[in-house]
């Protein structure tokens, strides 16, 4: 075998979970925490190691992937490209931005800057997310409410998107978002962990500024209004995810009968169950479960009455 079934990843932070991930996992996880992140190879931000992966059979994924970063990711790649999370929000998520790769090598010296996305897999009645100004928004104006943690004046100057499971959404970088309680989603991004934390107060921290300072790290926020037609472009059509996302991550929904094409990948579960076999591997599949598919698996098909998520680099289909 050399695809594998990975356990909960659940570092600690500062929101609520809500118990979906134990429920939705098929291997032991804990209740309250709200994130599991999958195949990671990225440390939370200023509190390494937390956030690494391990394999099933003790390995840290990163220090394996070092040894032999072409059985992992093929010839020519030395990082994964990708972090993908499974994410139970217990409580609405603060609002907050994360910086783009131009601000990111400036700024953070980074490769990568943190545009997302989300997979809705269930949601509450009525659940919503928070995404972009509803106008523009005068740097001085946000200044004032970030510094005077008006959370309200902030919540109420945002687009509110109701969401619901099977929902696709792309959040690019600079996009202030704040996803609502209520809501298991599988959230794909590029492999960092940089959050600018438009409010804070309320969830018991400090600040939320990555160490820059607000004045520097509020120019990484798009100001500017989100209109319903530029809200459109962010979900997928005929595709799971738009065309704008290609650029950061590559994502797609599987079902029974479907191929994937050689490369390394992460798998989830979302409905169903179902096989996953090829010329090294047999394995049984069913939702809630997530696997790490490496290079050296080659091609691979999924069969049975199956619903799975695979997020990559950009450039696998």
């Amino acid at each position: 075998m050399t695809v594998d079934m990975l356990p909960a990843n659940q570092p600690e932070t500062f929101y609520q979970g809500a118990g979906r991930i134990a429920g939705f996992r098929n291997v032991p996880a804990l209740p309250d925490r709200p994130e599991d992140w999958v195949g990671s190879v990225t440390t939370r931000f200023g509190l390494g190691p937390s956030g690494l992966s391990t394999l099933s059979d003790g390995r840290v994924l990163a220090e394996a992937i070092a040894a032999d970063p072409r059985w992992w990711l093929g010839p020519g790649r030395t990082d994964t490209g990708v972090l993908v999370k499974l994410l139970d929000a217990g409580q609405r998520l603060p609002l907050h931005v994360h910086p783009d790769r131009r601000f990111a090598n400036v700024h953070l010296a980074a490769p990568y800057g943190k545009t997302e996305a989300w997979v809705i897999v269930s949601a509450r009645p009525d659940a919503y997310v928070h995404l972009g100004f509803a106008r523009d928004v005068a740097a001085d104006e946000l200044a004032g409410w970030v510094t005077g943690q008006r959370t309200e004046q902030m919540l109420d100057a945002t687009n509110k998107i109701p969401v619901s499971a099977g929902d696709a959404i792309l959040c690019p970088a600079g996009l202030p978002h704040a996803i609502g309680d209520g809501i298991l989603l599988v959230e794909v991004q590029e492999p960092t962990d940089f959050s600018v934390l438009l409010e804070y107060e309320s969830f018991g921290l400090a600040d939320g500024h990555l160490g820059l300072g607000y004045d520097l790290a509020l120019q990484c926020v798009d100001r500017s209004r989100w209109t319903p037609e530029r809200l459109d472009h962010l979900r997928g059509a005929e595709r799971l995810l738009p065309e704008a996302a290609d650029e950061f991550f590559a994502a797609r929904r599987l079902h029974g009968g479907d191929r994937l094409e050689q490369g390394f990948s992460v798998l989830v579960v979302v409905g169903g169950e179902g096989r996953l076999t090829g010329e090294k591997d047999d394995l049984s599949l069913r939702r809630g479960d997530t696997l790490l598919v490496p290079y050296a698996a080659g091609p691979l098909r999924l069969d049975g009455q199956i619903e799975v998520i695979r997020l990559a680099a950009p450039g696998l289909r």
